[in-house]
């Protein structure tokens, strides 16, 4: 690649003055029991982009460990998420507050608030996304978006939304399911693209390529998988609450994966049924 990616990097959201960081953590199902300390430990690693939602149950630990890392809240980028509408726009929007609440205290905000999924109907997704344009307007988050959302659902905005196109999409990224037609669709609107679940849970660890691949590079699997993520331009958010691996997977700015094996990884590209969580609906 033509430039050096490093983890300090920051991507610009569309018509918005915020930058998001290149690499994220993730906490899904980090138990609030663990999700302090995996928090801390990865800001100690270097992460300053930690992704939670409602549907974890973990948004208070995570506060709690931002205010005890001794790192500046305005260094750190945390993305919650909203799953499904309160039922009127009013009961949504203290939906998102009560998230707001719980990672930044009474008068806290959040750097990202997306909506989780596309699931909840036309209606549902337009009560939410009005309630974040709100949260938005007040300072409370300063950026929004959505995640598992395809072609036909960030189109059907257009219709209501102020704040368009959203900010960030979040979906499942990987080799095997590269999600092409909407990522293309992302990067032509400046949309920056998320990818979560993108060392696939480690299913596929001892896939041969990807085997190969690791020890050509003497890194793990999972930071090939990471490095692939970052030069697809994407914003991988790896998940562990192992402290060695949390590093590790931080430690991808050191090497970079040639064309002809950027071109190996894609061509394990098996669409919608390479997906482990879900793969969106463009149409």
């Amino acid at each position: 690649m033509a430039t050096k990616l490093a983890i300090t990097d920051l991507l610009p959201l569309p018509n918005s003055t915020v930058k998001i960081p290149r690499l994220g953590f993730g906490v899904y199902r980090s138990a609030p029991s663990q999700c302090v300390q995996s928090t801390l430990n990865a800001l100690k690693a270097g992460y300053r982009h930690i992704d939670t939602a409602q549907f974890y149950a973990n948004e208070t630990e995570v506060g709690d460990a931002i205010r005890s890392s001794g790192v500046p809240r305005s260094h750190i980028f945390v993305t919650t998420k909203i799953l499904v509408p309160g039922g009127s726009p009013e009961a949504t929007y203290d939906k998102l507050l009560a998230s707001t609440e719980k990672i930044g205290g009474q008068d806290g905000y959040v750097d990202l608030f997306l909506i989780h999924s596309a699931n909840s109907g036309p209606s549902g997704r337009k009560e939410m996304w009005q309630a974040l344009e709100r949260l938005l307007e007040e300072g409370k988050t300063k950026s929004i978006g959505v995640s598992n959302w395809g072609v036909k659902h960030i189109e059907e905005m257009k219709s209501y939304a102020k704040v368009w196109p959203p900010h960030v999409n979040q979906i499942e990224l990987h080799p095997w399911s590269q999600q092409r037609v909407i990522d293309a669709y992302c990067k032509q609107h400046g949309i920056i693209v998320e990818a979560y679940s993108p060392i696939v849970r480690n299913y596929k660890a001892s896939d041969p390529t990807l085997v190969d691949l690791a020890k050509k590079y003497e890194k793990t699997t999972q930071q090939v998988l990471i490095r692939y993520a970052l030069q697809k331009g994407w914003v991988p958010l790896p998940k562990s609450d192992n402290p060695e691996r949390i590093a590790a997977n931080a430690n991808v700015f050191d090497f970079e994966i040639s064309e002809e094996d950027m071109a190996v990884l894609n061509a394990l590209n098996q669409g919608s049924a390479g997906a482990i969580v879900e793969a969106v609906e463009n149409e």
